[in-house]
């Protein structure tokens, strides 16, 4: 599995964030020097989970389903906000910084710190003007985890790669039909 590093800037530390999660069938919540995030004793894999955020004006969301990464038996989730104005993500002390390109909605790779109950997160939106640390809530749902191809946005790419086949098969006999007809 691929390992991406980004450095953070509270406490001139270094945070990991893996790229890869198993969905847990038992969870339980274990430290280690590089994150706090939880272990599983799911396979390394990428996963869909539930996912709820509660806290700030109301007017800002998640992408849910969200995917679970597991790697190394440890969880991390990608969250994707409703706006690209969100530059960074504080999850237990460390910061966390975007990895969507420029112009998209914001995503961020953080770990997972527990399931079925509220995680406290902080997140640095510039939409007010002045950049600002708001605190939100989210909940991750154990019950929920599934296949990644679950998620609505995988569904769509097999539904666009359908549509490609179709499109393209259609364009060959139409081009067979087309030159028989004119023998």
């Amino acid at each position: 599995m691929k390992k991406v590093t980004k450095k953070c800037f509270m406490m001139a530390a270094t945070a990991t964030i893996l790229m890869s999660v198993s969905a847990p069938a038992c969870l339980t919540f274990a430290g280690s020097a590089d994150t706090n995030a939880m272990t599983t004793d799911k396979e390394d894999g990428e996963y869909s989970i539930q996912v709820d955020l509660e806290g700030g004006s109301g007017k800002a969301s998640v992408t849910s389903p969200t995917i679970l990464k597991v790697e190394d038996g440890k969880a991390y989730a990608q969250i994707q906000w409703s706006s690209s104005n969100y530059d960074y993500m504080i999850v237990d002390e460390e910061k966390y910084l975007p990895t969507n390109e420029e112009g998209m909605n914001s995503v961020f790779e953080i770990p997972v710190l527990t399931m079925d109950e509220q995680m406290p997160v902080i997140a640095d939106t510039t939409a007010m003007g002045a950049p600002r640390e708001i605190q939100y809530h989210l909940t991750f749902y154990s019950d929920s985890i599934g296949s990644k191809s679950q998620m609505p946005q995988e569904a769509a790419k097999r539904v666009v790669a359908v549509a490609m086949v179709i499109i393209v098969g259609g364009g060959i006999l139409n081009y067979f039909v087309n030159k028989r007809n004119r023998c």
